[in-house]
């Protein structure tokens, strides 16, 4: 059994962020605001400090880089009994969901669709970054978090209407991290998702992945059901948390 540390490592190897510093065992992140990951303290492990002074430095690399203190904690972990004394409330409240599920999973699904063919690309091209982040030229933060790693892959259906589909592979430690899979809503519910998961696994068991990771908003029913379908399981759990004097400016 993967242990939650590992699992944790290995996620933010293959979602790097433009800074990332380490506190002990925790990690600090930034990266211009784009994404929780990217911008939060990866709280796992010994800070090798105490609790107080390790929250502190939290704060402080935060404002040094314009961003939000944030904290990633696995949830019921070791440290969140603590944190509500100590002025940190979780963030019930962000868009993506107050808790995201990482599941582990096999790196081919069984079956894949027929239909689709899907093309794994060494670099992202215009419509895979128009369907991942909304526009055809990333910002610098999106572009360094979304191609950093070694090796990364971007998996995309094209259509005589253009890219349909898209999803993004990365390695990090001997696991495929998938992440940023999107259908354009008029193509959904045709097996899309399903091909497009199924061509970026071959992708990542070609480079030695013998499973899959993924990170999925627990509100998200639909998502979760998919996945479950294709021999995803929960590991754990992780939430964000924030400074109560900083969610209140």
């Amino acid at each position: 059994m993967i242990s939650v540390t590992r699992l944790e490592h290995a996620c933010a190897d293959a979602w790097p962020a433009q800074v990332d510093e380490p506190l002990g065992e925790w990690r600090l992140r930034a990266a211009g605001g784009f994404t929780g990951r990217a911008n939060s303290a990866l709280a796992v492990g010994d800070p090798g400090r105490d609790l107080p002074a390790a929250l502190t430095a939290v704060c402080e690399f935060s404002h040094h880089h314009a961003i939000s203190p944030l904290l990633q904690t696995v949830r019921g972990g070791p440290i969140e009994h603590a944190l509500p004394a100590l002025g940190w409330a979780p963030q019930d409240d962000r868009p993506a969901g107050g808790e995201v599920a990482v599941l582990l999973g096999p790196a081919v699904p069984p079956v894949p669709v027929p239909g689709h063919r899907v093309e794994v690309r060494a670099e992202p091209t215009p419509g895979w970054w128009e369907l991942t982040v909304g526009r055809q030229q990333p910002t610098d933060a999106e572009r360094e978090v979304l191609t950093g790693g070694d090796p990364v892959g971007y998996g995309l259906v094209t259509g005589p209407d253009g890219t349909r589909g898209a999803v993004r592979g990365a390695l990090g430690g001997g696991l495929l991290f998938v992440a940023r899979l999107a259908v354009r809503p008029q193509h959904r519910r045709t097996g899309l998702a399903t091909a497009l998961m199924a061509g970026i696994g071959t992708w990542g068991e070609r480079h030695g992945a013998p499973a899959c990771v993924l990170q999925v908003s627990a509100d998200n029913t639909a998502a979760l059901t998919l996945y479950e379908r294709l021999g995803f399981r929960e590991h754990h759990r992780y939430r964000y948390w924030a400074p109560c004097e900083d969610r209140a400016r």
